[in-house]
């Protein structure tokens, strides 16, 4: 996955736009103009405020099914992804929860988007929908079949799931990209605003080698400096909010702040690794 021919970057900061509640959805309102709208709102503030690319999520459709979500949904979704499409010119990316793969690729390559982030694409896991099992192989040729170059992010050891055993870390990554065929790969913390550790993610991030390394959860600007350094791009949410609370809409200052942040980390962690890189060197000559 070429980052930098993606989104600018060799660090991206994804944000991510939680749809309110869509047509079928237990709290759907009858409205989708709204719906709509505020996900323009938020689109806007986000591309505003910096973030290389967005991801649009059915996020307040919970209860969310297991595997497909109703066709509703996935037009709505469409619908959606279109008119942002006409706002910002940042990538866009789709997750259809809970885990509906194969909707999420076909509106991403019917509208163009970039990229999906699939919650469990190997695997199985236990989650309060029930047991999970990833489908890479039907959705990779699915893939094929639509000639789709649709990026896809997979999670690794999903938030607000369980594995069935215990899989270690290192070989979860690899099962991943290896087996999956994941062109990047996600690492979360057990829930929701909950951050992954930075010895979880040197694991990942050696155990993924050539592939991406996203943080998925949790990131607060007071841990972007330790977690960054073991990562190659945020996916961030909650923290862009009105008072960092999930519920409210995107608060664009929050947005720059966090941002400006990140590149300062980054060109930190540049900083230090361009004398080691010349000591390297040097030595090499010396002999």
């Amino acid at each position: 996955m070429d980052l930098h021919r993606i989104f600018g970057t060799t660090t991206p900061v994804i944000g991510v736009v939680h749809l309110q509640p869509l047509p079928t959805a237990a709290r759907w309102g009858g409205n989708l103009r709204a719906v709509i709208e505020r996900a323009e709102q938020e689109a806007t503030a986000l591309a505003a405020g910096g973030v290389n690319g967005i991801i649009v999520e059915n996020f307040f459709d919970a209860p969310f099914p297991k595997n497909r979500v109703d066709p509703a949904v996935v037009s709505a979704m469409t619908l959606v992804v279109e008119r942002l499409q006409n706002l910002v010119t940042i990538p866009l990316g789709l997750n259809v929860l809970r885990n509906d793969a194969h909707s999420a690729l076909a509106i991403a390559s019917c509208t163009g988007a970039a990229f999906i982030r699939v919650n469990v694409l190997t695997g199985v896991m236990a989650t309060d929908q029930g047991l999970i099992e990833g489908e890479a192989h039907q959705l990779l040729r699915y893939r094929r079949e639509l000639g789709s170059s649709v990026q896809i992010l997979a999670d690794v050891l999903v938030k607000h799931a369980r594995p069935l055993g215990t899989p270690n870390l290192t070989v979860a990554v690899q099962d991943t990209i290896e087996r999956g065929l994941a062109d990047g790969v996600i690492l979360s913390g057990w829930a929701t605003g909950s951050p992954p550790s930075l010895e979880d993610l040197e694991l990942a991030k050696a155990a993924a080698g050539d592939v991406p390394v996203f943080i998925g959860s949790g990131l607060r600007l007071r841990t972007l400096a330790n977690l960054l350094q073991a990562a190659d791009g945020v996916i961030v949410s909650s923290s862009l909010k009105r008072q960092g609370k999930r519920e409210q809409s995107i608060d664009p200052v929050r947005v720059g702040r966090f941002v400006d942040t990140v590149r300062a980390c980054q060109q930190r962690l540049q900083t230090v690794a361009t004398p080691q890189a010349v000591n390297t060197n040097s030595a090499s000559l010396s002999r």
